[in-house]
């Protein structure tokens, strides 16, 4: 990624290879669908079965928790099979336990124990899927198309994020927030479908990797990251900003419907100004990669939109819905360039044989504090108000930059290409 070409590329890029079409298009279509699950399934908790912030702080928590449980082995796992077969399967394993909560809702069973095990068979679907889809991309995509890709990818998610809340609001507000799953479980079974569709041919593993012990692998990978000097604060960035995120977001549906006074409908809506920002984050992460540089451009980008976070816990109604649109809206644009030039920067610069447990190891750590974020952020709600929390939540992330300022981007505008020895030992 140091110093991306400007050769002439087609005119419609990427998508004119068809193995990154149908990749995309399952992709984008289970994007929507997730983002409807967002705003659905706290609003199950809240509406149909009356729960508490920390209640919905703990739904939120079970969704990510599996990627502290599993997530390290998950990575090693993944390097010794085949990533598209795995793929498929938790697509449908995803879609139908999905499908149980509006069937449990339709017979009168549904209980928040139901929510909860469902979260958590889906989380540890996502573990395993976005563990070997960060690889897959490789596969589908070569090194000088990755970051027009991941662009691409993480427009198109951000493009659902915006239609889902708003369509998850009216669906709630229309039919109550249970019907709004089955569009969810609809959308993995053509996620399925077009994995299956695509021609790409994917290497078999590397035996020699299969005789190697899990757990030895699985110390290569954390030792890996740990001793890069470009990893080590990218990593721990992303615990702490996941953290202070999902703690806001645990409680924000709360916030908004009991202390700003919106009903589904609006709460849909209004969520959507942080998916406005992604789409917009993902048109810019290309042009502002080139022009200002991939580790300086992520930098300036945080610098710049993190302190914005602070206005959403000033959200009054009326004219003061604004506060938290434009305050989601700039993180979100922030979110998005960030997502896309680390994600990128991992794929071309890890070794293909580590590529999944390096992947594993960091959206682990990343990962392993989201549902610390999402408790934390509850159990305030409850114990201090609703809005303070946010204040405490929001506080966190907006200094959060600060983190990847001691690592070399401050120094450098480019992140490198390739991994070095030297560079993982630079710092250490």
């Amino acid at each position: 990624m140091n110093g991306i070409p400007d050769c002439p590329r087609p005119r419609w890029g990427v998508f004119t290879q068809p193995g990154f079409r149908l990749l995309w298009t399952g992709e984008t279509v289970s994007g929507l669908g997730n983002s409807i699950t967002v705003v659905a399934l706290p609003l199950i908790a809240v509406e149909v079965l009356d729960a508490n912030s920390t209640t919905v702080g703990l739904l939120a928590a079970a969704v990510w928790l599996p990627w502290l449980l599993v997530g390290l082995p998950v990575g090693a796992w993944v390097d010794r099979i085949r990533k598209r077969p795995l793929m498929i399967a938790c697509d449908l394993l995803a879609g139908t336990a999905l499908a149980s909560i509006p069937l449990a809702a339709w017979l009168d069973a549904l209980s928040f124990q139901h929510l909860v095990v469902v979260a958590l068979i889906c989380g540890t679907a996502a573990v395993c899927f976005n563990t070997a889809y960060h690889s897959y991309i490789r596969i589908v995509l070569d090194g000088r198309d990755l970051l027009e890709g991941n662009a691409k990818l993480q427009g198109s998610e951000a493009a659902t994020q915006v239609a889902g809340p708003g369509v998850a609001g009216l669906l709630a507000q229309a039919f109550g927030a249970v019907t709004a799953l089955v569009a969810d479980a609809v959308t993995f079974l053509i996620s399925a479908v077009c994995l299956k569709r695509i021609s790409v041919a994917e290497p078999e593993p590397v035996l020699d990797e299969e005789r190697i012990p899990l757990r030895q692998q699985i110390r290569e990978g954390l030792r890996f990251v740990r001793r890069d000097r470009y990893l080590r604060p990218m990593v721990t960035w992303g615990a702490v900003i996941n953290m202070a995120l999902m703690g806001y977001q645990a409680v924000q549906v709360v916030f908004l419907v009991r202390t700003v006074g919106l009903n589904p409908a609006m709460v849909g809506l209004l969520l959507t100004s942080g998916s406005a920002g992604g789409i917009v984050g993902a048109l810019m992460a290309t042009r502002v990669s080139r022009r200002l540089g991939t580790a300086r451009g992520l930098l300036l980008l945080q610098v710049a939109t993190a302190p914005f976070v602070l206005l959403l816990p000033m959200t009054t109604a009326g004219p003061g819905l604004l506060l938290f649109a434009t305050g989601a809206f700039l993180v979100g644009i922030g979110v998005s360039v960030a997502n896309i030039v680390v994600g990128s920067f991992r794929q071309i610069y890890c070794p293909p044989r580590m590529l999944g447990r390096v992947v594993a190891t960091a959206m682990m750590i990343n990962h392993s504090t989201i549902p610390l974020g999402s408790l934390l952020g509850g159990m305030l709600g409850d114990a201090v108000g609703y809005r303070p929390a946010m204040w405490i939540m929001t506080g966190i992330v907006a200094p959060s930059w600060l983190i990847l300022a001691t690592g070399p981007m401050r120094r450098e505008r480019d992140l490198p290409q390739t991994h070095k020895p030297e560079q993982a030992h630079a710092e250490s």
